[in-house]
């Protein structure tokens, strides 16, 4: 694996939409410019902060929040339940700007993409690029984007993350690592809360320490599945801007605030994933064949399994069931607790749907799917949930963004 430095004619840009949800809310109703909004549903729910303005972070409120702290630590916030149809259109508009700049994009989500620039010279230098894009993204949108500019993509993500809010920092070539070096391990992405503690439990604070780590000591903590992190502490990243097309995939996982052997914990997640995944697969008329479970141990050791069907299901219940028998299966062999856990829905088909012999039984469920979703659509995905994922919400699990 080469350095970023090798490729002295690539450049990569991150840009992100800062505080976007609250920003969508603030352009469609200009009388919130200015004041602490939160973005996730009413203050007395169990829910938990989606996005909160530069204002209420100034009382310590962020992403992941549960909404009563909300509430009692910035009690003047405006909550607001979102709404996500909106954002969607947004999304779009400035998507469709950094197309205009080139066609080379990586989306990671509604709010923030890669753009590889490289050989578009006519658009000015990277800077100036970069300007413009902040520029168009403003004046047709009413938006704020941050940008980072670098030779690789993980550095220019960490440039965007600190050039907060409504900046611009480009890093050259060959200054990656220095650039990196001084900052906290966390600044890192990939690297979590948990392995954070872990880091600092072994004395490593900064990057510069994990790049130095000595690769012994790093494969027989983490094992050969993680060099990328340490590679990536040393400014080597030569994955490329990829448009991502037709998901092969979609998956959904959350590594715990605590290590658990809480079956109904691990329950009620998975409930929550299969609600996730079954909306996404009935948006993009999808079906899935295969259906995978994901657990990482509190020793790192990870177990993946599958189960596959001939016929083909975009239902939460067909997914949450197999998503069970597989966590049953995989408790049963190793019973240690849990770190991480994730649901995935492959072998994706499109097409009309193969009746099974209890139709009845699964029209009902279609029905029922179909409610809940006109109800999300309308009003959050948050909005509604059955008993097992209501159950989650009181643990406050959505400590990573989706």
């Amino acid at each position: 694996m080469a350095e970023c430095k090798e490729h002295l004619q690539r450049t990569i840009f991150h840009i992100d939409l800062d505080a976007f949800f609250v920003t969508v809310e603030q352009v469609l109703d200009p009388s919130l410019a200015g004041k602490p909004v939160i973005v996730g549903g009413r203050p007395g729910s169990r829910g938990v902060v989606a996005s909160a303005s530069y204002e209420a972070r100034a009382f310590g409120v962020h992403a992941a929040m549960p909404l009563m702290r909300a509430r009692v630590i910035c009690p003047e916030a405006v909550f607001l339940t979102g709404h996500y149809s909106k954002y969607r259109e947004y999304s779009d508009v400035f998507m469709s700007i950094l197309s205009d700049y080139s066609p080379v994009i990586e989306s990671g989500g509604l709010d923030e993409a890669y753009l590889d620039v490289t050989g578009c010279e006519n658009f000015g230098s990277g800077q100036a690029l970069a300007v413009k894009i902040k520029q168009r993204v403003k004046q047709e949108s009413g938006l704020i984007a941050s940008v980072g500019i670098a030779p690789c993509k993980v550095v220019a993500k960490v440039a965007s993350d600190l050039s907060k809010p409504d900046g611009l920092i480009e890093i050259l070539s060959g200054q990656e690592r220095r650039f990196l070096s001084p900052l906290a391990v966390s600044k890192l992405p990939g690297v979590g809360k948990k392995t954070a503690a872990v880091l600092r439990s072994m004395g490593i604070v900064t990057i510069s320490q994990l790049a130095d780590m000595p690769g012994r000591l790093f494969l027989d903590r983490f094992g050969e599945g993680m060099l990328w992190l340490q590679q990536h502490a040393r400014g080597i990243d030569d994955s490329p801007v990829e448009a991502r097309g037709e998901a092969k995939s979609i998956s959904r996982e959350i590594t715990f605030e605590k290590d658990t052997s809480d079956t109904r914990l691990l329950t009620a997640t998975l409930r929550y994933f299969a609600e996730k995944l079954g909306a996404e697969l009935r948006e993009s008329e999808k079906q899935a064949r295969t259906i995978g479970l994901k657990l990482r141990y509190a020793d790192f050791d990870t177990v993946n399994r599958q189960l596959s069907s001939r016929l083909p299901t975009d239902m939460d219940d067909d997914i949450f069931q197999s998503g069970v028998h597989l966590l049953e299966t995989a408790l049963a062999r190793k019973g240690r607790p849990v770190r991480l856990i994730g649901l995935e829905v492959s072998n994706l088909v499109a097409g009309e749907k193969q009746l099974s012999l209890f139709n009845a039984v699964t029209k009902k469920k279609e029905k029922v799917d179909r409610a809940v979703d006109l109800i999300r659509n309308k009003y959050g995905f948050d909005a509604i949930h059955t008993g097992y994922a209501i159950e989650l919400r009181q643990n406050h699990l959505d400590g990573k963004k989706e």
